[in-house]
Protein backbone atom coordinates (compact mmCIF):
# COMPACT_ATOMS: atom_id res chain seq x y z
CA UNK A 1 0.00 0.00 0.00
CA UNK A 2 1.54 3.37 -1.09
CA UNK A 3 2.23 6.21 2.14
CA UNK A 4 -0.52 8.56 1.65
CA UNK A 5 0.42 10.68 4.81
CA UNK A 6 0.29 14.52 3.91
CA UNK A 7 0.30 13.76 0.02
CA UNK A 8 -1.83 16.45 -1.37
CA UNK A 9 -4.72 15.43 -3.79
CA UNK A 10 -7.00 17.47 -6.03
CA UNK A 11 -10.11 15.72 -6.41
CA UNK A 12 -12.23 17.23 -8.96
CA UNK A 13 -15.83 16.15 -8.63
CA UNK A 14 -16.05 15.38 -4.89
CA UNK A 15 -18.88 16.92 -3.84
CA UNK A 16 -20.77 13.65 -3.53
CA UNK A 17 -21.42 10.10 -4.81
CA UNK A 18 -18.44 8.25 -5.17
CA UNK A 19 -16.14 11.34 -5.09
CA UNK A 20 -17.08 12.11 -2.02
CA UNK A 21 -16.51 8.44 -1.19
CA UNK A 22 -13.21 8.45 -2.77
CA UNK A 23 -12.30 11.50 -0.41
CA UNK A 24 -13.64 9.50 2.72
CA UNK A 25 -11.41 6.98 1.67
CA UNK A 26 -8.06 8.75 1.43
CA UNK A 27 -8.76 10.83 4.10
CA UNK A 28 -8.72 8.18 6.69
CA UNK A 29 -5.61 6.57 4.86
CA UNK A 30 -3.90 10.02 5.79
CA UNK A 31 -4.16 12.32 2.49
CA UNK A 32 -4.59 16.15 2.66
CA UNK A 33 -7.23 17.20 0.32
CA UNK A 34 -8.38 19.54 -2.18
CA UNK A 35 -11.63 19.15 -2.90
CA UNK A 36 -13.34 20.78 -6.21
CA UNK A 37 -17.02 20.13 -7.23
CA UNK A 38 -18.89 23.99 -8.61
CA UNK A 39 -20.72 24.31 -5.55
CA UNK A 40 -19.10 25.39 -2.28
CA UNK A 41 -22.13 24.22 0.23
CA UNK A 42 -21.79 20.75 -0.58
CA UNK A 43 -17.68 20.69 -0.76
CA UNK A 44 -17.49 22.48 3.10
CA UNK A 45 -19.70 19.78 4.48
CA UNK A 46 -17.83 16.91 3.15
CA UNK A 47 -14.68 18.67 3.84
CA UNK A 48 -15.98 19.04 7.73
CA UNK A 49 -16.89 15.36 7.64
CA UNK A 50 -13.50 14.34 6.71
CA UNK A 51 -11.16 12.97 9.34
CA UNK A 52 -8.20 14.73 7.90
CA UNK A 53 -7.10 18.13 6.41
CA UNK A 54 -8.91 19.39 3.64
CA UNK A 55 -8.93 22.54 1.06
CA UNK A 56 -12.34 23.71 -0.81
CA UNK A 57 -11.80 25.49 -4.10
CA UNK A 58 -15.09 25.44 -6.28
CA UNK A 59 -14.23 25.23 -9.89
CA UNK A 60 -16.59 24.30 -13.13
CA UNK A 61 -14.43 22.56 -15.37
CA UNK A 62 -16.33 23.26 -18.32
CA UNK A 63 -15.15 27.15 -18.12
CA UNK A 64 -11.67 28.32 -18.92
CA UNK A 65 -11.41 31.09 -16.76
CA UNK A 66 -12.75 29.03 -13.74
CA UNK A 67 -10.18 26.28 -13.98
CA UNK A 68 -7.49 29.11 -14.97
CA UNK A 69 -8.54 30.57 -11.43
CA UNK A 70 -8.28 27.32 -9.84
CA UNK A 71 -5.13 26.22 -10.86
CA UNK A 72 -3.83 29.79 -9.63
CA UNK A 73 -4.76 29.33 -6.18
CA UNK A 74 -4.16 25.34 -6.16
CA UNK A 75 -0.38 25.65 -5.93
CA UNK A 76 1.90 22.30 -6.11
CA UNK A 77 0.14 19.06 -5.37
CA UNK A 78 1.58 15.39 -5.09
CA UNK A 79 -1.65 14.34 -7.36
CA UNK A 80 -5.13 14.50 -9.38
CA UNK A 81 -8.31 12.60 -9.23
CA UNK A 82 -10.80 13.54 -12.09
CA UNK A 83 -13.97 12.26 -10.83
CA UNK A 84 -16.32 15.00 -12.15
CA UNK A 85 -19.23 13.83 -14.99
CA UNK A 86 -22.66 14.93 -16.25
CA UNK A 87 -24.93 12.33 -17.33
CA UNK A 88 -28.60 12.10 -18.98
CA UNK A 89 -29.50 9.17 -21.03
CA UNK A 90 -30.15 10.27 -24.68
CA UNK A 91 -31.28 8.26 -27.81
CA UNK A 92 -30.63 9.78 -31.58
CA UNK A 93 -34.50 10.08 -32.10
CA UNK A 94 -34.23 11.93 -28.63
CA UNK A 95 -31.46 13.97 -29.93
CA UNK A 96 -30.74 17.25 -26.87
CA UNK A 97 -27.91 18.96 -28.48
CA UNK A 98 -27.02 21.41 -25.49
CA UNK A 99 -27.17 18.20 -23.14
CA UNK A 100 -25.02 16.53 -25.60
CA UNK A 101 -22.45 19.22 -25.80
CA UNK A 102 -22.15 19.51 -21.81
CA UNK A 103 -21.40 15.73 -21.84
CA UNK A 104 -18.76 16.04 -23.82
CA UNK A 105 -17.58 19.73 -22.21
CA UNK A 106 -17.45 18.72 -18.38
CA UNK A 107 -16.64 14.61 -19.29
CA UNK A 108 -14.14 14.69 -22.02
CA UNK A 109 -12.89 18.75 -22.48
CA UNK A 110 -13.42 19.38 -18.77
CA UNK A 111 -11.07 16.84 -18.18
CA UNK A 112 -8.00 18.08 -20.61
CA UNK A 113 -8.73 21.55 -19.17
CA UNK A 114 -7.72 20.50 -15.92
CA UNK A 115 -5.26 18.27 -17.23
CA UNK A 116 -3.73 21.15 -18.97
CA UNK A 117 -3.00 22.99 -15.29
CA UNK A 118 -1.42 20.39 -13.86
CA UNK A 119 0.38 17.47 -16.33
CA UNK A 120 3.24 20.37 -16.85
CA UNK A 121 4.38 20.84 -13.59
CA UNK A 122 4.45 17.47 -13.11
CA UNK A 123 6.63 16.64 -15.70
CA UNK A 124 8.46 19.65 -14.98
CA UNK A 125 9.19 18.16 -11.11
CA UNK A 126 9.16 14.04 -12.82
CA UNK A 127 6.63 13.49 -9.74
CA UNK A 128 2.92 13.22 -9.67
CA UNK A 129 0.21 10.73 -9.89
CA UNK A 130 -2.77 11.30 -11.91
CA UNK A 131 -6.55 9.28 -11.97
CA UNK A 132 -8.62 9.37 -14.11
CA UNK A 133 -12.54 8.21 -13.94
CA UNK A 134 -13.82 6.71 -17.04
CA UNK A 135 -16.69 4.27 -16.94
CA UNK A 136 -17.70 0.49 -18.65
CA UNK A 137 -19.82 2.74 -20.99
CA UNK A 138 -16.82 3.96 -23.06
CA UNK A 139 -15.70 0.16 -24.13
CA UNK A 140 -18.22 1.12 -27.15
CA UNK A 141 -21.19 2.42 -28.42
CA UNK A 142 -24.39 1.97 -26.46
CA UNK A 143 -28.29 2.81 -27.42
CA UNK A 144 -29.56 5.28 -25.28
CA UNK A 145 -26.06 6.85 -24.48
CA UNK A 146 -24.99 9.88 -27.07
CA UNK A 147 -23.08 12.00 -25.27
CA UNK A 148 -22.04 10.10 -22.60
CA UNK A 149 -20.83 6.77 -23.97
CA UNK A 150 -18.57 9.07 -26.91
CA UNK A 151 -17.44 11.86 -23.89
CA UNK A 152 -16.39 8.40 -21.97
CA UNK A 153 -14.32 6.77 -24.77
CA UNK A 154 -12.70 10.14 -25.32
CA UNK A 155 -11.74 9.96 -21.17
CA UNK A 156 -10.40 6.66 -21.47
CA UNK A 157 -7.99 7.26 -24.45
CA UNK A 158 -7.07 10.09 -23.34
CA UNK A 159 -5.75 8.32 -19.87
CA UNK A 160 -4.16 5.58 -22.58
CA UNK A 161 -2.40 8.48 -24.17
CA UNK A 162 -1.03 9.84 -20.93
CA UNK A 163 0.13 6.26 -19.95
CA UNK A 164 2.07 6.00 -23.26
CA UNK A 165 4.15 9.13 -22.57
CA UNK A 166 4.61 8.90 -18.81
CA UNK A 167 4.74 5.07 -17.99
CA UNK A 168 8.57 5.52 -17.33
CA UNK A 169 8.72 8.81 -15.68
CA UNK A 170 7.84 9.99 -12.19
CA UNK A 171 4.34 10.47 -13.18
CA UNK A 172 2.28 7.86 -12.87
CA UNK A 173 -1.03 7.50 -14.71
CA UNK A 174 -3.85 5.59 -13.38
CA UNK A 175 -7.56 4.54 -15.58
CA UNK A 176 -10.55 3.48 -12.68
CA UNK A 177 -14.01 2.04 -14.99
CA UNK A 178 -16.58 1.87 -12.95
CA UNK A 179 -19.80 -0.03 -14.31
CA UNK A 180 -23.22 1.23 -12.78
CA UNK A 181 -22.83 3.55 -9.59
CA UNK A 182 -26.09 4.74 -7.58
CA UNK A 183 -25.88 8.40 -7.52
CA UNK A 184 -28.81 10.93 -8.79
CA UNK A 185 -27.26 10.91 -12.41
CA UNK A 186 -28.67 6.90 -12.46
CA UNK A 187 -31.34 7.55 -10.86
CA UNK A 188 -32.42 8.80 -14.29
CA UNK A 189 -31.92 5.59 -15.45
CA UNK A 190 -35.10 3.78 -16.55
CA UNK A 191 -33.54 0.39 -17.29
CA UNK A 192 -32.55 -2.37 -15.17
CA UNK A 193 -28.95 -1.47 -13.83
CA UNK A 194 -27.22 -5.00 -13.45
CA UNK A 195 -24.49 -5.07 -10.31
CA UNK A 196 -25.76 -1.37 -9.51
CA UNK A 197 -22.82 -0.68 -6.47
CA UNK A 198 -23.02 1.68 -3.95
CA UNK A 199 -20.63 4.72 -3.93
CA UNK A 200 -19.06 3.45 -1.47
CA UNK A 201 -18.30 -0.25 -2.26
CA UNK A 202 -16.86 1.72 -5.69
CA UNK A 203 -14.63 3.72 -3.92
CA UNK A 204 -13.21 1.55 -2.08
CA UNK A 205 -12.14 -0.72 -5.34
CA UNK A 206 -10.94 2.64 -7.11
CA UNK A 207 -8.46 2.87 -3.84
CA UNK A 208 -7.44 -0.47 -3.96
CA UNK A 209 -6.17 0.30 -7.26
CA UNK A 210 -4.80 3.66 -7.05
CA UNK A 211 -2.64 1.57 -4.23
CA UNK A 212 -1.19 -0.86 -7.04
CA UNK A 213 0.96 -0.68 -10.19
CA UNK A 214 -1.63 -1.60 -12.13
CA UNK A 215 -2.73 1.36 -15.32
CA UNK A 216 -6.27 0.45 -15.73
CA UNK A 217 -9.00 -1.31 -13.82
CA UNK A 218 -12.84 -2.14 -14.60
CA UNK A 219 -15.54 -3.18 -12.27
CA UNK A 220 -17.72 -4.82 -10.95
CA UNK A 221 -16.46 -8.17 -12.67
CA UNK A 222 -17.70 -10.03 -14.39
CA UNK A 223 -19.59 -7.55 -16.11
CA UNK A 224 -16.68 -5.01 -16.57
CA UNK A 225 -15.49 -8.89 -18.35
CA UNK A 226 -18.75 -8.27 -20.70
CA UNK A 227 -17.57 -5.22 -21.85
CA UNK A 228 -13.92 -5.48 -21.95
CA UNK A 229 -14.51 -8.68 -24.56
CA UNK A 230 -17.16 -6.71 -26.40
CA UNK A 231 -14.89 -4.62 -28.03
CA UNK A 232 -12.82 -7.84 -30.32
CA UNK A 233 -16.75 -9.23 -31.25
CA UNK A 234 -17.71 -8.59 -34.83
CA UNK A 235 -19.80 -5.54 -35.31
CA UNK A 236 -22.97 -7.11 -36.44
CA UNK A 237 -22.69 -9.52 -32.99
CA UNK A 238 -21.52 -6.57 -30.65
CA UNK A 239 -24.94 -4.60 -31.88
CA UNK A 240 -26.67 -7.99 -31.90
CA UNK A 241 -25.92 -8.32 -28.03
CA UNK A 242 -25.32 -4.49 -26.86
CA UNK A 243 -28.32 -2.76 -29.05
Amino acid sequence: MKDWTGKRYWLVGASEGLGAALAQQMSAAGAHLVLSARGRDRLERLAARLPGPAEVLPVDIADDGSVAAAARALGEIDGVVLLAGVYWPMRAQDWDSARGVTMADVNFTGYLRVLGAVVPGMVDRDRGHIVITGSLAGFGGLPGAIGYAASKAGTMALAECLHADLHRTGVEVQLVNPGFIRTRLTDLNTFAMPMLMEPEEAARAMFRHMNSRRFATSFPAPFAWLFRFGRFLPQWLYVRLFA
